[in-house]
């Protein structure tokens, strides 16, 4: 009678156990966007039992730009989140942020000019007296006067037009606009835009004319990193794998994205994909290891950052908005 009533108590509490465990295992991802090819990562894990294989089960979120996806995962809405360290860091220095970067996608920032190849613009300086369309809204266009003047350009002599995002790409397809600020990501899109009139596109990518430092990252809220930091591992090494999987397979991962999502197109997928790889797969990544957060880049992230948004670069400390401890160096 002892000995059963031992034995029930034991397999009550492994029960319970199971029961709490099992309760942590089910977390919640925010995209800082629509689902596509270049951020879809996560969908793909989920899909190839990436993070079911650590246990995880992964509800994906849509969020409204990246200030959305910080705020949802500061406030416990959300356990993890994708959006561009600017955000964070951003969100950070204008108020404290209980929400930490832990693992770097982009290496590189995907910011460009698109323009066609017979433009004569081959070069930032090359834009003077030009017209140049951007999205109303885009995040690129409070880095824009740095990378200008960064580059020699004065930017009174450049005709900027705003427009809705979804005309970028007609007006330079129409010949409206002579070039347009995107990401490079969205170079693909163009190119099927401007493929009627035979024309074909050329990318000037931000980060070979100075623009340094990360772009796209994963964070974790201060929550998870100090209740669950075995949760937040497990969630880490399944997105790596994703991260690693949709590098080798660009086809078979826009597939397998536009299955998951029916509104995207798997052909669009798979060239986003492919653009975006410098971003990923670069010398930086070769140095510090896929994921890991280079101080130094850090701290130059955090530079063109302020001086986007008028910051003084002592407003906060641009390393106390990362966490290394569970991708470190490598």
């Amino acid at each position: 009678m002892h000995r059963r009533s031992i034995g029930a108590l034991t397999a009550a509490f492994l029960l319970a156990s199971a029961v709490s465990a099992s309760a942590n295992d089910k977390v919640r991802f925010v995209l800082d966007w629509f689902p596509a090819g270049y951020i879809g990562f996560t969908h793909i894990g989920v899909k190839h039992g990436f993070f079911a294989a650590e246990g995880l089960d992964v509800t994906i979120d849509i969020g409204r730009g990246g200030s959305d996806a910080v705020t949802r995962v500061a406030t416990g809405t959300d356990d993890f989140g994708g959006a561009s360290l600017s955000a964070l860091m951003t969100a950070a220095a204008n108020s404290p942020m209980p929400a930490k970067a832990v693992m770097a996608v982009y290496s590189k920032s995907p910011d460009a000019i698109v323009t066609k190849a017979d433009s004569g613009i081959n070069s930032i300086k090359d834009l003077s007296h030009k017209t140049l369309a951007t999205a109303t809204f885009s995040g690129s266009n409070q880095v824009w006067p740095l990378i200008a003047k960064s580059n020699g350009l004065d930017i009174s002599t450049v005709k900027l037009l705003k427009v809705d995002d979804n005309a970028v790409g007609p007006m330079l397809a129409s010949g409206n606009a002579d070039a347009v600020i995107s990401w490079m990501t969205s170079a693909p899109l163009y190119t099927t835009l401007v493929a009627p009139s035979g024309a074909k596109l050329k990318v000037l990518a931000w980060s070979d004319f100075g623009l340094a430092g990360y772009n796209w990252s994963i964070m974790a809220s201060d929550r998870m990193i100090k209740e669950h930091p075995e949760t937040v591992a497990r969630f880490l090494r399944a997105y790596k794998k994703s991260v690693e999987y949709v590098m080798e397979h660009p086809e078979e991962s826009g597939k397998d994205l536009h299955e998951m999502v029916p509104n995207t197109d798997a052909a669009t997928n798979t060239a986003e994909i492919i653009a975006m790889k410098p971003l990923i797969r670069n010398e930086i990544s070769e140095r510090t290891g896929l994921g890991a957060f280079e101080p130094a880049l850090v701290a130059e992230s955090w530079k063109w950052v302020a001086g986007a948004q008028g910051f003084p670069l002592d407003k906060i400390d641009p390393q106390s908005v990362i966490d290394r401890s569970f991708v470190p160096k490598s």
